[in-house]
């Protein structure tokens, strides 16, 4: 074990370039870079983002045994002094509160970056840390839009990073369980898998141009996204449903079960894709659809849809979040939590694995923390052992590029022809546009 560290910062690549990402990384150099870290054998560990998922995340990675949380990085205030006093309580040594997360990838003591700000920085922020020399835990979804997404992929393998998404199901035992029997056979040959997710979100109203508060630093907030006024109904969670900086309810919790949904069908990239739905509930600033329908067929005769109820809280097979595969001889149900059912074909109840661990997929700080733990352990693993992970940066593009796609399907108002060996569309210039997006001048990602 003493030597566990230095191995694996010595497999570490080195950036070669001092900036990727439009000269904004102050006092990067390359050369800091290329020193070896000391004797300390813990995994040292940034946070960004931290106003509410990104505090639980942080709280988490700091609650381990082999990591020391050494940064904390918000643009808010309140929320840096909040999370640097939990973790200092868990691992009972105080982080370094940093407003700009750049300045701490310039620290060679680091060794990874956990995103858990808004998505529109999820794949600039997650480009930035490999280049300087990171490993990435990185929220689902993994990018913005596309081209985000297929530019991680390509940066984790010239620079020689892990790159984990946050989709944490994936180390859940008894959902990796379902799955094994998924793939045994227990329901011949699995063909649809249908996935929901229900809530009754409130109206955001209609947001007025206001003063820009004290305590928050919103030019970096704004960061790779061309420049709007700031209005006193976007920060910090309503961002989501707007397409400048959010990716809708589709990628804020439907990447989870459709990531499921993909595994369990053993497939890839789609060849066809629709999207029905709208703002319906209420009329105010809300741009993202709150009732939506994705429909993504395979070119192995198997079809994944997904319903969005952001507005109706209705359950679907009794539970808020969930996916169920259909298939020759029965059913497979995977809930919100750590369980599953299986049925034969006239819904009579074969086996059920019950919750061993609480759960709450409605949590907005996350289902759980002792279940989030076997992802990050996963994640350290596959650091300091070379253990596979459980959600590598292809695995999680090619689940985040389906809602991608149902989105784009959504706003262009029509069915997307893809091409399955990659997932790009097919003859349609308009959806294109939708394959990447502008960004504020000096602020380009790069790889």
């Amino acid at each position: 074990m003493k030597n566990s560290r230095r191995n694996f910062i010595k497999k570490s690549s080195v950036a070669s370039a001092a900036i990727a990402f439009g000269g904004i990384l102050p006092g990067f150099s390359a050369s800091q870079y290329r020193r070896i870290v000391g004797a300390n054998e813990k995994i040292t560990a940034a946070v960004m983002g931290v106003n509410s998922r990104g505090l639980s995340v942080g709280s988490n990675f700091a609650s381990q045994k082999e990591c020391e949380l050494m940064y904390v990085c918000d643009v808010d205030d309140r929320a840096m002094v909040k999370c640097v006093d939990a973790v200092e309580k868990i691992q009972n040594k105080k982080p370094k509160a940093e407003g700009d997360f750049r300045k701490a990838l310039e620290d060679p003591q680091l060794d990874l970056l956990i995103v858990t700000a808004p998505d529109h920085w999820h794949a600039p922020a997650a480009l930035l840390a490999v280049a300087a020399g990171k490993h990435v835990y990185l929220e689902k979804p993994c990018s913005h839009n596309p081209n985000e997404g297929e530019m991680l992929v390509k940066a984790a393998a010239k620079h020689n990073k892990l790159l984990q998404m946050g989709n944490q199901r994936r180390s859940w035992p008894n959902v990796m369980a379902a799955m094994a029997e998924l793939k045994a056979g227990v329901i011949g040959r699995p063909y649809y898998a249908k996935t929901w997710y229900t809530n009754n979100r409130e109206s955001i109203g209609v947001g007025k141009v206001a003063d820009v508060p004290s305590w928050l630093n919103y030019d970096l907030w704004q960061g790779p996204a061309p420049r709007r006024q700031y209005k006193d109904n976007l920060i910090h969670y309503n961002w989501h449903w707007f397409w400048h900086w959010g990716t809708g309810e589709a990628l804020n919790n439907g990447t989870h079960m459709v990531d499921l949904a993909r595994w369990g069908l053993g497939v890839e990239y789609p060849t066809r894709v629709t999207s029905a739905g709208g703002r319906y509930r209420y009329q105010d600033d809300w741009e993202t659809p709150d009732t939506q329908v994705i429909d993504l067929e395979f070119n192995n005769n198997t079809l994944i849809s997904w319903e969005g109820r952001s507005c109706n809280g209705k359950s679907t097979e009794g539970s808020s979040v969930g996916v169920i595969f259909y298939g020759e001889t029965g059913s497979l149900l995977i809930e919100s939590g750590n369980s599953y059912k299986i049925f034969d074909t006239r819904s009579k109840l074969i086996k059920e694995v019950k919750n061993d661990i609480t759960a709450n997929a409605l949590d907005r700080t996350g289902p759980g923390m002792e279940l989030d733990a076997l992802h990050i352990r996963n994640f350290f693993d596959a650091i300091k052992k070379n253990a596979k992970l459980n959600s590598d940066i292809l695995s999680g593009h090619q689940s985040t590029l389906l809602v991608q796609l149902g989105n784009i399907a959504q706003r262009t108002g029509r069915a997307l022809k893809i091409d399955p060996s990659n997932g790009h569309i097919l003859n349609d210039k308009e959806a294109m546009k939708l394959w990447s997006r502008e960004y504020e001048k000096g602020w380009e990602p790069k790889i």
